[in-house]
């Protein structure tokens, strides 16, 4: 035991007992105060550092202040029409039907005769929201949106309808105010929310939006002011038409309803066609048709799949080329991705029909900069869009004014995002790429003016190029140092954890720094205050330059928090040498323990980042587990073959279940076998405990106290109720589907039976199995009357696995104490540092919250995805309350995912009392180990992708930040049952110390 590394039992030159005495009540006063102080800094901490992510990832990207960059050429068309099929798949678009006919016959024929054709890439998240922007004001979706539940504007921005002279906008209430009720030159109108059935076809949400539009031109024959409206330059129509977005989620996209869709849209385009050609008659319109984003085969949407992220898109009209066909094929992949990762000029179908058409793909945000250029308005300001010129039809010289229009946009975006860092920075940092911009654009225009478009051109995509990333290198100018303070403010908390340990719970604090040094000794006091004094003038000087430069008031907290941590650290200097000078003296081997086991912990964390992506890790891990710790049995607790064989098997039953998925089927017979699993399994480790009489080893966990139990029957008792839940989830179940509803007398009952259920364990004997037994059958009953499928089995075959936890650290202790009693005894007198008899950590006892945290993640996924809400059913509290109760709801499944949690805790503190740890030691640990996973998780936290990835991320970020607060509850919540558990082999070796 002795030379065990940094944590190990105690050092080779201590071979006396510490005795106890009274300074030994105030240190440990002093170590519990600092305790409570440090679990308030790591809430404050975890709480100030979770906001960090929203200055990080979700920044909004949309600057104001920039002046319009007007076109220079006659624009080409008067008005645009602007057609969005929301939800339609490129695929369903062009392909033909089963009878060989193509479900768009007008929009292929403009395709043929009058048009441009292609693919519009749209970015994930792949919803109507983003897909709009992109379309309508050139930007994806801002990613400070999150903050508002993707639904409102978090920054106002600019968009194609802004910079009209008037718009019309006809449609979904979900999108067209996004765009039109801020802009007071716009006429527009949508359906209510009711109109929006799912139960019915909804290609009358499309033939509404084109009714409205057409009475508008109706009226205008009557009303002068409208029609001089109408006949306007710079106009914009737009119709949002819904009904294949609507379809598709209700019917899927092979439906026939969602293909007939298809049909509607097409006709549709060609009423507008030839309603706005009557009334105009003037040949200066331009048409638009496009969509959003389109439809997996599942009837959702939101993620990168190209069924999500290729939509159709058709232009035709004034202003626009016509079809151009194709001699040799298309042209090879030049390299170029587009925003939904695809190659660039991809082969087109064969059965589309369409292969001897040039297409042209677009990144979904160059519609705007399309649209803004056909009727001769600005850019969007935040418009991030390529001009695609082979959409249109003009000449070399307008061409190059045009890409040019686009390409001052978009510098302008720049130069205001520079201007504004500049202005509130001590110390800027340039884009060096474009210092010299204004040359560039000088030399530009002289090309221009020596009529040599084409370098003229070369040079301004050039120039756009580099403003695009200019814009990436100021939105993400203060990634570094946030990244940078965040991670050190987390590595300094660490650092400050693994000191309080090392100082209270190891033989360190005793042996190579005593307390009375600490307390007393000459200059140290001194130097703690000059540290002390320097970090708060760190943080003044810092809070002064953030103050300078007009930081987020979040910035202070985040720097002052870290530079605190650090200071906390140094603060420890005289401590920090002692280890030092230890580790210096001790052997080699020690050292490597020492790392082997530091290794092998982050090895684990690693691979519980990655199971909450891929949980079948875990699959493979008891597996794994499972096959060691039953040979460890074997081979060095001989006799025990069939603990072996149960340590095994339970490992294995419980990797079932991390295969099972997140969304938990019903299966209420399912459920009701579990109670009698529930039962079986506490009947055995009765009767198991029950043969500890004279085996030396069973006594570790099984305490026979001679007193007479206050309640004998305790145990029938709570299996009855057990049997008695199991029966009340089969009742209540089926009278809820024969009458749709609960009966009183069900709820009371349930309510009773969980009630009394969770009080009875407090009554169940102290010895250690007795009272975990207690706990196991009265969680049950609550988990199950919970359940709806296979989580009710997952509940006993964790509990399984718990005991077999127990019984391995059993074996260790068994093992450690047979092979040299004298020396085990001796080493518990030496390292024993309180009055309840807990030892000092040793490097070994790493393993315990390294488990602990696996188990505590397997909890995690046992009842559903803990990472996403949605996985949960509602369904679960069914058998409580049918009335919709939000907040009683959301209490009880809380609730139902705190059982497991307990369990696991419950266990976890078993085996401390067993081996005599310091709980607030391990806990610290478990908090350490956590933290290690929390930094890897913020440099995982999204923002491009689908909602639900987006989402995730930052889920699984906030998850283990909170775990800081959440197994401390947890504690607390366990600490009733478990306060006054008493281990077996615990008073035989108290009277040896003594």
């Amino acid at each position: 035991m002795a030379g065990a590394g940094i944590l190990g039992a105690f050092s080779a030159h201590s071979k006396h007992p510490q005795k106890r005495k009274s300074s030994g009540g105030f240190w440990e006063l002093q170590v519990r105060r600092r305790e409570r102080w440090l679990v308030a800094l790591g809430i404050a901490l975890h709480a100030i550092y979770m906001l960090s992510i929203f200055d990080i990832y979700f920044k909004t990207p949309i600057v104001h202040g920039m002046d319009p960059v007007p076109q220079r050429f006659t624009p080409p068309a008067k008005r645009l029409i602007l057609l969005v099929a929301d939800g339609l798949r490129a695929d369903k678009f062009f392909e033909p039907d089963s009878e060989g006919r193509f479900r768009a016959p007008f929009l292929r024929s403009v395709i043929k005769e009058k048009g441009r054709w292609g693919i519009s890439h749209a970015r994930p998240p792949t919803e109507s929201r983003p897909g709009h922007v992109a379309i309508i004001a050139g930007f994806y979706e801002d990613p400070s949106a999150v903050t508002k539940g993707w639904k409102a504007n978090p920054v106002e921005f600019d968009s194609v309808f802004n910079r009209s002279r008037h718009t019309f906008a006809f449609g979904s209430p979900d999108i067209v105010p996004i765009f039109c009720s801020n802009v007071p030159h716009s006429s527009w109108s949508t359906y209510p929310h009711e109109f929006e059935d799912f139960a019915s076809d909804a290609a009358f949400l499309d033939h509404w939006s084109f009714d409205q539009f057409q009475s508008i031109l109706n009226k205008s024959y009557d009303d002068p002011k409208l029609k001089q409206l109408l006949l306007q330059d710079n106009l914009v129509i737009f119709l949002h038409l819904l009904g294949c977005d609507t379809n598709g989620h209700a019917h899927r996209p092979y439906s026939s309803i969602y293909l007939n869709n298809v049909k509607v849209v097409d006709h549709i385009a060609e009423s507008v066609y030839n309603l706005v050609e009557s009334y105009f008659n003037d040949n200066q319109t331009a048409y638009i048709f496009t969509a959003d984003h389109g439809m997996s085969d599942k009837g959702s949407h939101g993620d990168g799949h190209p069924t999500n992220t290729d939509t159709p898109l058709v232009a035709w009209g004034a202003g626009v080329q016509g079809p151009k066909w194709l001699l040799h094929g298309s042209q090879l992949d030049d390299g170029f991705r587009f925003v939904d990762d695809h190659g660039h000029d991809l082969p087109t179908p064969v059965e589309w029909g369409l292969t001897g058409i040039e297409r042209v793909d677009v990144n979904q945000a160059d519609i705007a900069p399309l649209m803004a250029t056909l009727v001769g308005l600005p850019c969007p300001a935040n418009s991030v869009g390529y001009l695609p010129l082979d959409y249109l039809k003009l000449n070399k010289a307008d061409e190059v004014e045009a890409a040019l229009a686009n390409t001052r946009q978009i510098l302008n975006q720049f130069l205001r995002k520079s201007h504004l860092k500049q202005l509130n920075s001590l110390h800027f940092r340039p884009f060096k790429p474009l210092v010299n911009y204004s040359s560039l654009l000088s030399d530009i225009e002289d090309l221009i003016s020596e009529r040599d478009f084409e370098a003229a051109m070369k040079s301004s995509t050039k120039l756009r190029s580099l403003a695009l990333e200019g814009l990436h290198y100021f939105q993400t100018y203060d990634w570094l140092m946030l990244m940078a303070t965040i991670t050190l403010g987390y590595i300094g908390w660490m650092f400050n954890l693994v000191l309080h340990v090392l100082q209270s719970y190891t033989y360190l604090s005793t042996n190579i720094f005593p307390r009375k040094k600490q307390k007393g000794a000459p200059g140290i006091g001194s130097t703690i205050k000059k540290v002390h004094l320097g970090g708060c003038l760190l943080i003044c000087l810092l809070s002064t330059i953030m103050y300078l430069e007009n930081a987020p008031v979040l910035y202070h907290a985040y720097l002052a928090m870290t530079v605190f941590l650090w200071t906390q650290i140094v603060s420890n200097v005289s401590f920090l040498k002692a280890i030092w000078r230890e580790m210096s003296s001790r052997k080699l081997g020690s050292s490597m323990k020492l790392l082997c086991m530091s290794a092998l912990s982050i090895f684990i964390l690693e691979c519980l980042v990655s199971s909450f992506s891929e949980r079948k890790l875990y699959t493979w891990c008891f597996l794994s587990v499972g096959i060691v710790a039953a040979l460890f049995m074997r081979l060095f607790i001989p006799g025990r073959h069939f603990m072996a064989i149960y340590v095994w098997m339970a490992c294995w039953f419980i990797s079932i279940f991390t295969m099972m998925p997140a969304e938990i089927p019903d299966n209420t017979n399912l459920v009701i076998i579990s109670g009698a699993l529930v039962v079986l399994i506490g009947i055995a480790a009765r009767w198991y405990g029950s043969s500890a009489k004279g085996d030396k080893f069973l006594l570790f966990y099984s305490l026979h106290d001679k007193r007479t139990p206050r309640f004998p029957m305790l145990f029938q008792f709570q299996a009855f109720l057990v049997v008695l839940s199991s029966g009340m989830v089969w009742l209540s179940t089926s009278h809820r589907s024969r009458e749709r509803e609960l009966m009183m007398a069900h709820q009371l009952i349930n309510w009773s039976l969980a009630g009394i259920s969770l009080l009875l364990p407090l009554f169940s004997p102290r010895g250690l199995l007795e009272r975990l037994i207690s706990i196991f059958l009265g969680l049950a009953s609550p988990f199950l009357l919970l359940s709806i499928g296979y989580e009710a089995v997952f509940y006993s075959a964790l509990s399984l696995v718990l005991m077999g936890w127990i019984l391995v650290e059993c074996a260790i202790l068994h093992l450690t104490e047979g092979k040299d009693a004298h020396s085990h005894i001796e080493s518990l007198e030496v390292t024993t540092i309180n009055s309840n008899g807990e030892r000092n950590l040793q490097v070994f006892d790493l393993r315990i919250p390294l488990i602990f945290m696996v188990l505590f993640n397997v909890a995690f996924f046992g009842t559903g995805n803990f990472a996403s809400i949605a996985s949960f059913e509602i369904s679960s509290v069914y058998r409580f309350i049918t009335v919709f109760s939000p907040f009683l709801m959301a209490a009880l499944l809380i609730f139902k995912l705190f059982i497991p949690f307990m369990l696991v805790i419950c266990a976890f503190v078993a085996i401390t009392k067993l081996m005599r740890l310091p709980r607030l030691g391990c806990y610290f640990l478990v908090i350490l180990f956590s933290d290690v996973m929390t930094i890897h998780f913020f440099f995982l936290v999204r923002n491009t992708g689908s909602w639900m990835e987006i989402g995730n991320s930052i889920s699984h970020f906030g998850i283990m930040s909170a775990q800081v607060v959440f197994i401390l509850l947890l504690f607390a919540l366990t600490n009733i049952y478990t306060r006054d558990m008493e281990i077996g082999s615990q008073r035989l070796v108290s009277q040896k110390v003594i």
